[in-house]
């Protein structure tokens, strides 16, 4: 399977022509139509349904889009850590996190470096921690913000020196608002609106003293921000991380802290034995240094 054909597949799969693909790719559709079929018998699956209209994916069609975008995104990264100039420090740093206000760490680190290497840019790619340690594993990203524990056999890390708490996202004029903290029992008969990924680990469930099972969640979430909107069209409380959503001024909604307290730690970790372009070297060491 070559890059240039997987390219193809992906223009097709963008375009959902593969006469439109054609003429993008500039090639003509017989020449387009044959390199695909000829992918296609390699793999021994079909890839693309071809209807009157447009073209749809197959189920073995979605996989490889996945993959081939992977792909494609990675050959692009070495392609440009490869070819930079070794006098000049520059390049893409990619930083996976979920919402957290640790990212805080990494704007203050990057814009002190920002004063010496003005040339190198930073991605941040957001998540729940299933994605990102997907894309860490695939290296898709350079490093990630993990919360726990780290799995030290797959990556090294550095501890930060801030905790997470958890707690509730609620409207202001709701039965709880007027509390200093929330304890176990005031969630019991609530709707709840849930970390589809924290959920199903037992931390919370713990925190809760309840199964998910015994709990009425109402609906789940990986962006904090869009729980918020849930919470202020009155669908539930959210249970979430505090200082993500501003809850000051104006806001309608209020944060209170779980009690017991329950606090989680967090970590940037990277894979191990990775060699490092000067731009991550350089990120890294100033990272050391402002931890």
């Amino acid at each position: 399977m070559e890059i240039r054909v997987l390219k193809y597949f992906l223009a097709i799969a963008r375009e959902q022509s593969i006469s439109r693909a054609a003429e993008i790719l500039h090639l003509s559709q017989p020449t387009l139509s044959r390199q695909i079929k000829d992918m296609e018998d390699e793999l021994g699956k079909q890839l693309l349904i071809r209807g009157n209209r447009k073209i749809t994916l197959t189920e073995e069609g979605m996989i490889l889009r996945k993959r081939a975008e992977e792909i494609i995104n990675l050959v692009q990264k070495a392609e440009n850590e490869i070819t930079l100039s070794d006098e000049v420090i520059s390049g893409d740093i990619y930083i996976g996190t979920g919402e957290t206000d640790a990212v805080r760490v990494i704007a203050n680190v990057a814009k002190k470096l920002n004063e010496q290497y003005p040339d190198i840019h930073y991605n941040i790619i957001s998540g729940d921690s299933v994605d990102i340690i997907e894309k860490l594993d695939n290296g898709l990203i350079d490093f990630a913000i993990l919360l726990g524990p780290v799995d030290v056999s797959k990556y090294n890390y550095m501890k930060l020196p801030m905790k997470d708490i958890w707690g509730v996202l609620m409207k202001r004029d709701c039965s709880l608002a007027d509390k200093n903290y929330i304890i176990p029992e005031d969630l019991w008969d609530k709707p709840l609106i849930v970390s589809r990924q924290a959920i199903k680990g037992p931390v919370l469930t713990s925190w809760l003293k309840k199964e998910a099972s015994q709990l009425n969640i109402t609906a789940s979430y990986n962006l904090v921000y869009n729980a918020s909107l849930m919470v202020e069209e009155g669908l539930g409380y959210a249970l979430c991380l505090d200082k993500i959503i501003n809850v000051t001024g104006e806001s309608q909604l209020c944060f209170k802290p779980f009690k017991p307290k329950l606090e989680v730690g967090m970590s940037i970790a990277w894979k191990k034995y990775q060699i490092f372009p000067k731009a991550l070297e350089k990120f890294l060491e100033k990272l050391k240094e402002v931890l």
